[in-house]
């Protein structure tokens, strides 16, 4: 594995035995898969996520720990919502992040890959009393009953401009569904389609907190104010990630600084 350029090529082993121990598949099989270059989240099946072991696989996105980030501010924002969202859900990290932590929340994730939204359901199946997987694109995909009840709604749309996907490392860009990374020409054409619907489906007061690049950051901002929200930008330096966070209505200064 070292030699195919795997960097931590012992611990990567370490965790593909531990999975060959649990798998139909043999582990030799499993390394040849990382060998050619196939995400090791993907091989053993497993990505580590907010402290949690989310259900992944080929076909499926792996989150990123930059996405924490989005976790940690959506849970400030969002800590007595009673409904919350998760579109471009994936394989539902947040979602089912966003279940645990917040145990008396009634919970929607959607997306339009059926493979993604497959593994959202077996990742949140021990909420099912509470939360359900929908499949469709953006809000047509959420039971009508949500309009203008969804007290926090995260999205974790893709945001990468089309043309930079190339550039993207090969695990992502040859092992990740691409409508998983495809932002638009500026990476911002699916985060205006999320604006757009804000303020039908927020409740007053509602938040809605989207991930972001540090470049792209201030742009997503004046998306969000031009629907009418009021909108401001978190960062955190060490895990590179940027978060947009707005609120239907207006929030004071003090409000803002809080959740920064």
């Amino acid at each position: 594995m070292r030699a195919a350029g795997c960097v931590f090529a012992e611990e990567e082993a370490g965790m593909i035995l531990d999975a060959a121990a649990w798998a139909d598949e043999p582990g030799d099989g499993m390394v040849e898969r990382r060998c050619a270059g196939e995400p090791l989240e993907h091989v053993v099946g497993w990505a580590a996520f907010g402290g949690l072991r989310i259900a992944v696989g080929p076909g499926v996105f792996v989150p990123r720990r930059r996405t924490e980030f989005l976790l940690e501010q959506a849970l400030r924002a969002g800590r007595d919502a009673a409904v919350v969202v998760d579109l471009c859900c994936g394989a539902g990290p947040l979602a089912t992040a966003l279940a645990v932590r917040l145990p008396r929340a009634e919970l929607h994730a959607a997306d339009i890959d059926p493979v993604q939204t497959a593994y959202a359901r077996r990742n949140l199946a021990l909420f099912a009393d509470r939360a359900s997987v929908h499949e469709g694109d953006l809000y047509d995909a959420l039971p009508a009953v949500l309009r203008g009840r969804v007290e926090l709604l995260v999205a974790n749309a893709p945001y990468v401009p089309r043309d930079a996907i190339a550039t993207l490392p090969a695990e992502a860009r040859d092992h990740e569904p691409v409508r998983s990374l495809d932002g638009g020409a500026d990476g911002l054409a699916v985060q205006r389609r999320v604006a757009e619907g804000a303020l039908e489906w927020l409740a007053p007061g509602g938040r809605l907190l989207v991930e972001t690049s540090e470049r792209q950051a201030p742009l997503t901002c004046g998306v969000f104010a031009d629907v009418g929200l009021d909108a401001w930008v978190v960062e955190c330096e060490e895990r590179e990630a940027s978060v947009v966070v707005a609120r239907r209505g207006r929030g004071d200064e003090g409000e803002r600084t809080a959740l920064a």
